[in-house]
């Protein structure tokens, strides 16, 4: 049995505590030495960066978000204690927790300390693909002999270093791959690390809720419970085919992590092919003022994308799926590239008219794609839409005011439908 001292990093046997430190974060596994996709989640980041910053907020319930109108963007852990939870309603955050602090987001902040744990990543590998800014998937494969330690060692040595000169904490999940990799991140938060080994894959997984899959929401929570399946034992008695028939592309992949199998690699550097958002609904809707509300929300989310990293994209998708599961995508190509939020939605807004399907839907996304860069992007203007140039020079003054004082300074009227 492997087992390392996370605090002083020394490899020991399996004991209480280290032998050479005291320590009792010991970590033990039988592949822990031989396991090398990782994921690396800070731990409540952006509330961590506002308390690093400001220590008369240690041992308070920190809120992330905007005003009682907007949402949780994130919750330290003294205020998840007490219900708050990300993405949801402040009003209803500040009704569990009213003592709490709530501060709005400082991006610089953020993606400061972001780059810093990028740059302690990359003196590990270079094969690194982050989600966000708090959180990356790390392939270590081939690394023992460049660091003379093996990847579990050098990722106790990551969070230790964020520790020391950063402030801030992070939890390793370590596996043979990257759906385990960040299923075992999410076992032992904060600042935990957690392994799943090849040879328990089986066992660890068979009685889990399905839940625990990332990307199954509420809604498709709710699809498999109706079909009876409510643990990864419940999907093994699934054939594939089924699966697929019941649950279309979703179906196969599926069968697939209920067997612990994910043959995804860690992307490192990969181009951005597109930009997209989506969201799920609580309940199935085919109301045209609901849906037209999300496109705009939806535009705005994916504009400031483009804008942030510096593209524009020349095609816009729709994408709808409906109560059984049936996705309908369409798409259209502009004259020239996009960045801008009111294009996007115009255009998205416009394939839903062409649609012709009532729904009802649960899930609607929109996005971009033929990405370029925003050199010569909407300068060709619209004969047919002389107002256009109109509100583009609105919609740059609308960012300059938002980058300023935050996203909800202003709202368009539809975004609050």
């Amino acid at each position: 049995m492997a087992s390392l001292c996370r605090d002083c990093l020394k490899e020991i046997p399996a004991v209480a505590r280290c032998t050479a430190c005291g320590s009792p974060r010991i970590l033990s596994h039988p592949e822990l030495m031989e396991l090398t996709i990782a994921h690396m989640d800070c731990d409540a980041f952006y509330a961590s960066v506002e308390k690093r910053d400001n220590p008369a907020l240690a041992g308070k319930p920190v809120i992330i978000g905007g005003g009682r109108r907007g949402v949780v963007s994130t919750a330290c852990y003294v205020a998840r204690i007490r219900g708050v939870r990300s993405a949801m309603p402040m009003f209803k955050a500040l009704q569990l927790c009213p003592e709490a602090v709530i501060i709005k987001p400082r991006m610089d902040a953020y993606v400061e300390a972001s780059r810093a744990i990028r740059a302690m990543m990359e003196d590990l590998t270079p094969a690194i693909e982050p989600l966000s800014l708090d959180e990356a998937f790390l392939d270590m494969t081939g690394t023992t002999r460049l660091h003379g330690a093996a990847p579990a060692v050098m990722l106790a040595r990551l969070v230790r270093r964020m520790k020391t000169e950063l402030g801030l904490t992070g939890s390793i999940g370590l596996s043979h791959n990257k759906f385990l990799a960040k299923v075992a991140s999410d076992l032992d938060k904060p600042h935990g690390f957690s392994v799943i080994g090849r040879a328990e894959t089986g066992a660890f997984l068979r009685n889990k809720p399905v839940s625990m899959i990332w990307g199954v929401g509420a809604v498709t929570q709710a699809a498999l419970e109706k079909a009876g399946v409510r643990t990864f034992a419940d999907l093994l008695r699934w054939e594939k085919d089924d699966l697929i028939l019941r649950f279309g592309g979703m179906g196969e992949r599926l069968w697939h992590l209920a067997r612990g199998q994910d043959h995804r690699r860690v992307s490192a550097h990969e181009p951005v092919k597109s930009i997209s958002k989506e969201t799920t609904f609580g309940e199935d809707t085919g109301n045209p003022d609901i849906l037209d509300g999300h496109i705009w929300r939806l535009s705005v989310q994916v504009a400031d994308r483009a804008k942030a990293k510096g593209m524009a994209g020349r095609i816009v998708t729709l994408k709808l799926k409906r109560a059984n599961f049936k996705t309908l995508t369409r798409r259209v190509s502009l004259p020239d590239h996009t960045q801008l939020a009111d294009r996007i939605y115009r255009h998205a807004r416009a394939l839903f008219d062409q649609l012709g399907d009532p729904g009802p839907f649960r899930l609607i996304g929109v996005g971009i794609s033929d990405l370029g860069t925003p050199d010569g992007a909407d300068l060709a203007g619209d004969l047919l839409d002389p107002q256009a140039s109109q509100r583009s020079r609105a919609e740059r003054a609308t960012d300059s005011i938002r980058n300023r004082f935050g996203e909800q300074a202003i709202v368009k009227g539809r975004a609050l439908r």
